[in-house]
């Protein structure tokens, strides 16, 4: 199939205007659409779009970058950034074209 790989970049700090951290939010807004294999990796550290080096200490683990990952199709693709549009999160993204599937 073709489609996009999307990788959202955030921390784990970072939270919707619910209350609920951005990385579960959008994970249950995956789901809701009917996307399936979403990933969230932590990374140890990185430089924000802020200009800022965000990292995960023994201390403070809520500066923690996290990346969301997810291969979707074009119309699940659609969905999701008509969704993310009405939110307004300001949220960073890659989109990537790919042929992916199962062998």
């Amino acid at each position: 199939m073709k489609g996009f790989q999307l990788i959202f970049s955030t921390l784990q700090s970072r939270k919707h205007p619910n209350g609920e951290h951005i990385s579960h939010w959008l994970v249950e807004v995956t789901e809701k659409i009917g996307i399936k294999g979403v990933t969230i990796l932590n990374a140890a550290q990185g430089i924000g779009r802020d200009g800022k080096l965000h990292s995960s200490t023994f201390f403070e683990l809520a500066d923690e970058p996290l990346e969301i990952i997810m291969n979707v199709s074009d119309a699940e693709c659609e969905k999701l950034f008509t969704l993310l549009n009405e939110e307004k999160l300001g949220l960073f993204y890659t989109k990537t074209a790919i042929e992916y599937g199962t062998v």
